[in-house]
């Protein structure tokens, strides 16, 4: 179908899932429209109650088929260099997680294959993740910093990302992740590193216009809470919003810090108890859970699903795509996998790639179908959105439409 140019389609015959509403069900509007006008959705709802001035847009038929919004992917690393299937190979010959860390491997393996590749290498190897998640219906995406662990080669991957959203049809957020780990140079000072590398890295890559939030990782084999306090800090200064890796492989008082700060998501969480997520409920945070590491490191703590459910914490749902811990791309498999894994429902699982994936990025002009929202959906040859979570590895999207227009 063309486009005429001011890009004003109906889009009839639809099965709609806002996305909207609170219930504890999926609302379905049946023979339904959406009239995108420009990039903005104009209406939505019964196609008998079509407004007269929406008459002469163009009409693209959707023949019953599903709708949903565009999903967010709101936690990835999708920018690095190299790959660590050799130590997916470690791992199943009995190393932990910390020990392949302790051996030069983990984060630090990837941050000399970044460090060492050029922007041209990081945007080609980006390409091909990013293709695999527009594919899967990802219409913005949060990748993260945090593989250089020095200043140039943070501010580069940070580059790169926004690069990204000129080349592809998808929205980019950002996140600063400087403080994802201590750069070898610095083990026996970690606290230089954070004052001579990260501070210093944060503030140009601010500078640069490259960071929409800030991030960290709250770990035994990571940061501690007074290093990232001193990351915070700054973020505060330059009034960046936070979120935090934390109580992945163990509870290190992420959450306490994080919401200290008004964190606008907290990540993982599978030690966290019911103290933080009380205080994630107080502060706003919005639970970001990642089956993919859990499943790929073969962890047997799962998050606590229920206590957010008790607090109401939304919960977001992520691929946390990354070379280590979670190698996957498909945001629909991750979908299946919270609710096989976690006992996520697949309305909950929906909900975790649209409006509270919105939330955990603190945007509020996406993740629903209604009036005023940015025209990204998906048209899916689906009879019902609980196949999202039922089905495993399987891709129905029909159409992706980016702005109101087709790919």
């Amino acid at each position: 179908m063309g486009h005429s140019k001011t890009n004003q389609t109906i889009f009839t015959n639809a099965k709609i899932v806002p996305m909207s509403g609170n219930s504890d069900d999926f609302e379905i509007i049946e023979d339904a429209v959406i009239v995108s006008d420009g990039d903005i959705i104009a209406w939505v709802g019964p196609e008998k109650n079509i407004p007269q001035k929406f008459k002469n847009f163009e009409e693209f038929n959707v023949k019953g088929k599903l709708i949903t919004p565009g999903f967010i992917d709101c936690h990835t690393h999708l920018v690095f260099g190299g790959n660590r299937s050799t130590e997916f190979n470690m791992r199943l010959n009995g190393k932990s997680y910390e020990e392949i860390a302790k051996a030069g491997g983990g984060i630090a393996s990837t941050m000399k294959s970044t460090r060492s590749a050029t922007f041209d290498e990081l945007l080609e190897s980006s390409l091909t993740r990013l293709d695999d998640m527009i594919r899967n219906g990802v219409t913005t995406v949060e990748i993260k910093s945090g593989y250089g662990l020095d200043i140039e080669t943070e501010c580069l991957m940070l580059r790169v990302a926004r690069r990204l959203e000129t080349i592809r049809p998808i929205r980019v957020k950002t996140s600063f992740l400087g403080s994802h780990g201590i750069s070898p140079e610095y083990k026996s000072n970690p606290n230089k590193y954070i004052e001579d590398i990260c501070l210093p890295a944060l503030t140009k890559a601010h500078e640069e216009g490259l960071v929409d939030a800030v991030d960290g990782f709250c770990e035994t084999v990571a940061l501690n809470t007074e290093q990232l306090k001193l990351v915070f800090e700054l973020a505060k200064k330059l009034d960046l919003p936070v979120k935090l890796h934390a109580e992945q492989l163990s509870h290190s008082g992420g959450v306490k810090l994080a919401t200290s700060y008004n964190a606008i998501s907290v990540d993982h969480l599978e030690y966290a108890n019911k103290d933080d997520v009380k205080l994630m409920s107080g502060a706003g945070s919005i639970a970001v859970i990642l089956p993919g590491a859990y499943y790929t490191l073969n962890e047997k703590q799962k998050p606590p699903i229920e206590l957010f459910r008790k607090y109401n914490v939304p919960m977001a749902i992520a691929t946390d795509c990354n070379p280590g811990s979670s190698p996957l791309t498909s945001i629909l498999l991750t979908m299946n996998m919270s609710s096989t894994l976690f006992k996520v429902t697949p309305l909950e699982a929906l909900s975790g790639v649209t409006k509270n994936a919105a939330k955990a990025l603190a945007l509020n002009d996406r993740g629903q179908i209604k009036e005023g929202m940015i025209s990204d959906f998906v048209i899916w040859d689906l009879e019902h959105p609980a196949e999202f979570s039922y089905r495993i590895g399987f891709n129905p999207i029909y159409k992706r439409i980016f702005g109101g227009s087709f790919d």
